[in-house]
C-alpha cells in the first residue's frame, strides 16, 4: 500500500468484497491511466486483504487504505488534496461532497444502485440523494437512478473493455452476483427447479444435454438457497470473474432492481448473452432475440422459456447471438465510447487537467 499523493484524480470508495461498484472502480482507473492522467483508488477503511489490491498492483494503479470514517477521511484530504475526488457509494459520497465543499475542491458523485436497500441503508441512501446536489457533477449509470437526482444529474454508461471472443458456448446458465434480495438469486435458482422438459432439454436435444445452473457469488441469502436447491451449483465469491466467464453460456440476471450491472457488460464484453427481467438500464443494454433476452419483471414462466430458447440454439445461433453482445459492448459500453462524457462532467465540476501536469513538472 502506497501513501496519498496530492494532484490526483481519487476515486473513493468503501468496501469490504468485489462487486459491481469495484469492477467499475477498476475499469475507470484503468482508463484513465492509459489516458496518462494522474489517478489514485482510495478505500476509506481497511478490512483486511481486499480482492481489488492484487487487481490493482498488476495494473500498476496506485491505491490507498484510510484509517477510516469522517475523521481519516478529512486528515487525508487536507494532507494532499486531490485535483479532483470521485466518490463512488453513499458513506464516501456523503463525507466526500461535504468535505469537498468545506475545503473547496471539485467533487463527482457516482450513484450505481438501483435498489432502496433494507434497514438503515434505506435511510443513507435517502441522505445520499438528498445531499446530491453538493457534488461539482452528478452521475447516474442508469435513467431510472437519474430519476430520483437533480436534473442536472448525467446518466453516463458502466464501461469495460472487449474481451476476446468465445469458441465454445457452454450449456451452463449462470447467476453472478451478491446473494441478498435485491438481486433475485432465490429466482435464479427456482429456474433449476422447473420441469425437465421446460428447461434442461430443448426439443428434439439429447437426454445428456443438461442445463447446469451455477451460482458465482455470496451473501446472506447463500445457507438457505443451498440446502433448497440441491440442482443449483454455488461455486462461491470469486476474486476475478475474467477467468470464469468462458463457463458461461447464459448470464441471467434475475434482479428485484438493478442500475446498469457490470456483470450483464462484463459477460457480453466475453460473448456471453445475457437473460433478464426487464429493470434498471437493462431494457437499454439488451436487444431482445439477438444479443440477449428480456422477461418483464418476475415472470418466472417467461424466463423459463428464455433459458429454453437459448438451450436450443444450434451452434451458428450461439455464435450469433455471441457476436452481437461482444458487438453492442465494442459500439457503446467501451472506455474509449463512454470516458470522453466522463471527463467533460470532471471539467464542469472545475477539475482542470492541465493545471496537474505542471504542478508535477510534466
Amino acid at each position: 500500500m502506497t501513501s496519498t499523493h496530492a494532484g490526483a484524480i481519487w476515486l473513493l470508495l468503501d468496501s469490504r468484497g468485489f462487486g459491481g461498484v469495484e469492477s467499475h472502480v477498476l475499469a475507470l482507473a484503468a482508463a484513465l491511466q492509459e489516458q496518462a492522467l494522474p489517478v489514485r483508488v482510495v478505500f476509506l477503511r481497511d478490512y483486511g486483504p481486499h480482492p481489488m489490491w492484487p487487481a490493482l498492483a498488476r495494473r500498476g494503479i496506485p491505491y490507498d487504505v484510510l484509517g477510516g470514517g469522517w475523521r481519516g477521511l478529512s486528515a487525508a484530504l487536507k494532507a494532499a488534496p486531490p485535483a479532483l475526488l470521485h466518490t463512488h457509494g453513499y458513506k464516501v459520497g456523503l463525507f466526500g461532497r461535504i468535505l469537498a465543499r468545506l475545503d473547496r475542491f471539485p467533487c463527482v458523485s457516482t450513484y450505481h444502485a438501483g435498489e432502496p436497500g433494507p434497514g438503515m441503508v434505506r435511510y443513507y441512501n435517502v441522505l445520499d440523494r438528498a445531499t446530491a446536489r453538493l457534488a461539482g457533477g452528478i452521475v447516474a449509470v442508469s435513467q431510472p437512478i437519474a430519476g430520483r437526482l437533480p436534473r442536472r444529474t448525467r446518466v453516463i454508461d458502466n464501461f469495460v473493455p472487449l474481451a476476446a471472443a468465445p469458441t465454445q458456448w457452454p450449456l451452463v446458465a449462470g447467476f453472478v452476483g451478491r446473494l441478498s434480495h435485491e438481486k433475485g438469486p432465490d429466482l435464479f435458482c427456482a429456474l433449476s427447479e422447473s420441469p425437465r422438459d421446460e428447461v434442461d432439454h430443448a426439443p428434439g436435444d439429447a437426454p445428456d444435454r443438461q442445463v447446469r445452473f451455477v451460482v458465482y457469488g455470496d451473501g446472506p441469502m447463500r445457507p438457505a438457497l443451498e440446502a433448497a436447491h440441491p440442482r443449483v451449483r454455488f461455486a462461491g465469491q470469486q476474486p476475478s470473474m475474467e477467468a470464469v466467464w468462458g463457463e458461461i453460456g447464459l448470464l441471467c440476471m434475475t434482479s428485484r432492481h438493478e442500475g446498469l450491472p457490470m456483470a450483464a457488460l462484463e459477460a457480453m464484453a466475453h460473448g456471453v448473452p445475457v437473460a433478464a427481467f426487464a429493470v434498471g438500464g437493462l431494457p437499454g443494454l439488451i436487444a431482445p432475440g439477438r444479443n440477449g433476452w428480456l422477461v418483464p419483471p418476475l415472470d418466472l414462466p417467461g424466463f423459463r422459456a428464455v433459458v429454453r430458447t437459448w438451450a436450443g440454439l444450434d451452434e451458428a445461433g450461439h455464435r450469433e447471438t455471441s457476436d452481437a453482445a461482444r458487438a453492442t459492448i465494442a459500439a457503446r459500453y467501451t472506455p474509449q465510447a463512454v470516458l470522453p462524457s466522463l471527463l467533460a462532467v470532471y471539467r464542469e465540476a472545475g477539475w482542470r487537467p492541465a493545471d496537474d501536469w505542471r504542478d508535477q513538472g510534466g
